[in-house]
């Protein structure tokens, strides 16, 4: 069985601080997979290798049965690997239709576009209503639709999402996770979440990340609950 996306070995520093320390991990067809642990310890900057923004200093990014390790990150994208960035990282003069227009620049991109701008319109209708605002006037819930929106306009056959809930009000919060989960449907995901419910409720597999290094994978087999999840994070106290 050839894996959607398989993490082997991967190494990555930034200058003389290694950051990762031979990841390995795997994401199987028809699943959705969770990274959670500790901020700062390599859950974002694995992110970036995967979509090419960072090179790692060893190991290889195979995506779909190829090896994109050593891909810019244009190129992976027209592949179908999208990585959707934190709302504050759009372009704030630019138009919120304009946007999404722009984000579909790839060719399997833009020949499906008005099916992808119906399906952003859908998730998000927000979005509909905002069309010529700029990106600056938008709230930080809307922003992080709209950056959501512009990745989903790119086609994606594999969406990694970083924090997509990450300093949101519970109401937007919730409202997006209603989205995600529908995302999730038709799109495998990769999400890195400190929302442990809604890591539950999307990912088959979570991976937790300490130190740069997968140190326990948990799938169906050795599922655990919302409290156990709670203390890897936090230690005993947390109960």
């Amino acid at each position: 069985m050839t894996h959607v996306l398989s993490i082997e070995g991967v190494r990555a520093a930034y200058g003389k601080v290694t950051v990762l320390h031979g990841i390995d991990l795997y994401m199987a067809p028809g699943e959705n997979i969770g990274l959670f642990g500790p901020n700062g310890h390599g859950k974002t900057t694995l992110l970036r290798v995967i979509s090419g923004l960072m090179a790692p200093s060893a190991g290889k990014v195979v995506f779909e049965g190829e090896d994109i390790t050593r891909e810019r990150p244009p190129v992976i994208v027209t592949k179908g690997l999208v990585q959707s960035q934190q709302g504050n990282t759009l372009f704030g003069d630019m138009g919120v239709a304009e946007t999404l227009e722009m984000a579909a620049f790839t060719r399997p991109a833009r020949a499906r576009a008005k099916q992808s701008l119906e399906q952003v319109y859908d998730l998000f209708p927000r979005l509909a209503e905002r069309g010529p605002q700029t990106a600056k006037t938008l709230s930080g819930g809307e922003r992080q639709m709209l950056s959501i929106g512009a990745s989903l306009m790119c086609a994606p056959r594999l969406l990694l999402l970083d924090e997509p809930t990450l300093g949101l009000s519970p109401k937007l919060k919730e409202e997006l996770a209603v989205a995600l989960k529908e995302i999730s449907v038709s799109v495998p995901v990769i999400v890195v979440e400190q929302d442990v419910e809604l890591l539950l409720s999307l990912a088959d597999r979570l991976y937790l990340i300490e130190h740069g290094e997968v140190e326990r994978e948990i799938g169906q087999e050795n599922a655990l609950d919302h409290q156990e999840i709670m203390e890897m994070y936090f230690g005993e106290q947390s109960a």
